[in-house]
Parts: structure tokens; C-alpha cells; sequence
């Protein structure tokens, strides 16, 4: 199955999320193992989302390289007492070019709520920061069948106020929690099914045009052997990877996924 036009037009991108993995040292380790693994990977992105104590090493040893750098997380202020988190100055100074916002772990043991999601994207938006805005339901909606509603209303207050211009920027993840680190994955169809899903609710809140630009991830599990059927559904732009992201040669795998030709 072959990719139309429209989605060829969206620029796959594959994010490996750390989490609060790797020493400074570790985190040298790893990059200096992929950086040869995916320097033929010219027609996608790829972003490695190391945690703030790595965020300094790991953007001066990837400059000049096809790799870019991420966070795992923004604030809202530029600065102020809100101690323990990182703002959009400390990280553009850096270097660093994406920012995940609203991820299932931030939501869970956190505090994180589709507010203060709203709140880090735009900050990410408005220092030039490309936000990576997590959305997923729990095993109980997916049971239930209520997985869409859950969908919608993460999305529609994840993009509250930010304009057409700044939402075609956006990268949106679907990480369902219950596939996040179980071993679990949804099914190719599943994850198809929710990324579209997603695509419809952005051309209502916006138009046809904005929808089709963002671009849209899948993230829970994401292993090597799942990557190639993942990336052949016309929805699915791409990858939030976990654990596998801390191995260089599985995350090389999933970089250097194949389709089937046009």
C-alpha cells in the first residue's frame, strides 16, 4: 500500500522520547552510536528527546547533523519561581528544536491537564519551538467505546486559541496509555483509525489545508518489527518512540523504515 500525494507532502518525522533515561555520559554513548546508523535518512526528520541535564552535550555533539534535539517538556513562562521545570529561552539557546507537551506520564503523575497542555504549546509555538502535543485514551474508554470523544476533547483544548498558521506547525502523537511501556500495541488499524480521527477534528476546528499539514504520530511500543505496517497507513506520519529509543540499533530500524514504492 502505497502513500497518495497529499500524504507524501508531510514530511515523515521519527522522535525517540528518552523519558528520564541516560546520564550525560549514557547520552553521548547513544548518540555517537546512531549518528552513523541514520545519515542516509535524508527524507525524514529525526528528533531525539533527551532529558534537561543531557540537553546541552546532546545538541553540541548532533550540530551539523540530520538529527535534531527535543524536550520533554516546556513551561509557559519565560521565567519566574516555578521551580524544576524549563523554559522556552533555556531550551531555543540551546539549540533545541521540539518540545513534548501533554504526555500521558506528565498527565498521570503530574498534574498535567489539557490547560496547562494549551499553555506549553503556545509558549513552544511563540519561541519557534515545534510541540509535540500527546493525546491517548486509557484502556477503560477504549473499552468502553469512547476512545473518539476522549480523543476529541484532548485535541480541540490542546489547540484552544492558537491559530490557523501556528496549528499547521504542530505535530500531534497518538500514544493510547494503555500501550505506553505494557508491550501492547494497536493494531495498524487502530492507529490509523485514531490519527484520521484526529485529522477530522483539526479540519473542524480549522480547515482541510491546516489538517493535512499537521503532522501526525503514533507512539506506545513502537518497536522495529511494527514500524514498516505503521508507515504505510496514509494518516500515521510517523513515530513517538519509547524503549526502543534507547537502543541505537532498534531507533536506526525504525528511522530507516521502508515503504512499498508508489
Amino acid at each position: 500500500m502505497a502513500k497518495n500525494k497529499t500524504v507524501e507532502s508531510r514530511r515523515p518525522l521519527i522522535a525517540g522520547n528518552w523519558k528520564m533515561n541516560n546520564t550525560i555520559s549514557e547520552s553521548m554513548r547513544l548518540v555517537n552510536n546512531l549518528t552513523g546508523k541514520v545519515k542516509a535518512a535524508k527524507d525524514r526528520d529525526i528528533v531525539v528527546c533527551a532529558p534537561a541535564t543531557a540537553l546541552a552535550v546532546v545538541t553540541t555533539a548532533l550540530k551539523g547533523k540530520n538529527i535534531q534535539v527535543g524536550a520533554q517538556n516546556i513551561h509557559w513562562e519565560k521565567s519566574g519561581a516555578y521551580t524544576g521545570e524549563i523554559s522556552a529561552p533555556m531550551l531555543t539557546e540551546l539549540g533545541v528544536k521540539y518540545a513534548i507537551v501533554g504526555h500521558s506520564e506528565r498527565r498521570q503523575y503530574f498534574g498535567e491537564t489539557c490547560a496547562t497542555v494549551n499553555a506549553r504549546a503556545r509558549a513552544a509555538l511563540f519561541a519557534g519551538i515545534t510541540p509535540i502535543i500527546c493525546v491517548g485514551e486509557s484502556l477503560e474508554k477504549r473499552e468502553k467505546g469512547s476512545y473518539k470523544l476522549v480523543i476529541t476533547g484532548q485535541v480541540k483544548r490542546a489547540m484552544a486559541d492558537i491559530k490557523k498558521s501556528d496549528a499547521a506547525k504542530c505535530v500531534i502523537a497518538y500514544e493510547p496509555v494503555w500501550a505506553i511501556g505494557t508491550g501492547k500495541t494497536a493494531t495498524f488499524e487502530q492507529a490509523e483509525e485514531v490519527c484520521a480521527h484526529i485529522r477530522g477534528v483539526l479540519t473542524k476546528l480549522y480547515d482541510a489545508k491546516t489538517a493535512d499539514a499537521v503532522r501526525i504520530l503514533y507512539g506506545g511500543s513502537v518497536k522495529p518489527e511494527t514500524i514498516d505496517g505503521l508507515m504505510v497507513k496514509p494518516n500515521v506520519d510517523g513515530a513517538l518512540v519509547g524503549g526502543a529509543a534507547l537502543k541505537s540499533d532498534d531507533f536506526a530500524r525504525i528511522v530507516n523504515f521502508v515503504t512499498p514504492e508508489a
